[in-house]
């Protein structure tokens, strides 16, 4: 049935504020914008239905939005009058979001559905640029705030089967996530350090790529590049959602640092 094929998993950069919708006279965001677009193309199907881990939201145990029509949440600051008019009218799916509560639960994760919140700019402004006209169904997971690696991995795992299901699990985060570095000459060589790592990780499969996630920060420059890892947790979300071996499908140089996005099968 078209739309329930089964789904890879993507780990994918969201830039930053609302950035793919600024004059970028500097063409610092092409590239990333471009290859948002291309998610569409990279997909055995359209989705059934799209489940997003983001950075920007952080919950006790693990929530899910469950609205019919979600608002948005314009977390950003500073940014021009119009990116706070940006719509995103994608409708939810508060049946998604209840049946993956339930996988949560069944895995000794705790999780609730919250039918009032919206989504954040982690979620719509990606999505807004892969999917402009805003017809598949969205649900957005939050992070538990203590931030432990195993327990992301393990929820990706217990969300796994939503995969057969013609669900997309996206992880939307981004590689390197330290705003005092961008642009600084100094974070560079750390940044790729950290990036090969990743990259090299990112590319084994199963547990053994679990084990080295666990332990993501004794990777090289990790905690130059993420200070703090609520922009790097949804990949390990992504990560563990999958079995088979990932890839780097995005990789470039973002304010001197570098910057990927990945597929898991």
């Amino acid at each position: 049935m078209i739309g329930l094929k089964r789904q890879p998993v993507l780990s994918i950069p969201h830039g930053g504020g609302p950035c793919f919708f600024l004059e970028d006279r500097s063409q610092v965001w092409t590239g990333m914008a471009a290859f948002l677009r291309s998610i569409p193309q990279r997909l055995p199907s359209v989705p059934k239905a799209i489940l997003m881990v983001c950075g920007h939201w952080e919950t006790t145990g693990f929530v899910l939005t469950g609205a019919e029509r979600p608002g948005l949440i314009y977390d950003y600051g500073g940014f021009p009058a119009h990116t706070y008019s940006i719509r995103y009218d994608a409708p939810g799916a508060p049946e998604l979001a209840q049946a993956a509560s339930h996988l949560l639960q069944a895995a000794h994760l705790p999780s609730t559905v919250d039918s009032e919140r919206g989504w954040d700019h982690g979620v719509f402004i990606p999505l807004k640029v892969a999917y402009p006209d805003a017809t598949i169904p969205v649900v957005e997971l939050s992070l538990d705030h203590r931030m432990d690696p195993s327990q992301h991995i393990a929820a990706g795992q217990a969300l796994a089967t939503l995969r057969d299901q013609g669900v997309l699990i996206i992880g939307s985060g981004m590689s390197f996530h330290n705003l005092s570095a961008f642009g600084n000459p100094g974070a560079k060589a750390a940044s790729e350090q950290f990036d090969s790592w990743l990259t090299a990780v990112a590319e084994m499969s199963g547990e053994v790529r679990a084990l080295y996630l666990r332990n993501w920060s004794s990777a090289p420059s990790a905690r130059l590049c993420h200070p703090r890892e609520e922009h790097l947790i949804p990949l390990l979300v992504a990560a563990g959602a999958a079995t088979g071996r990932g890839e780097r499908i995005y990789s470039e140089h973002i304010m001197n640092v570098a910057v990927s996005g990945y597929r898991f099968d």
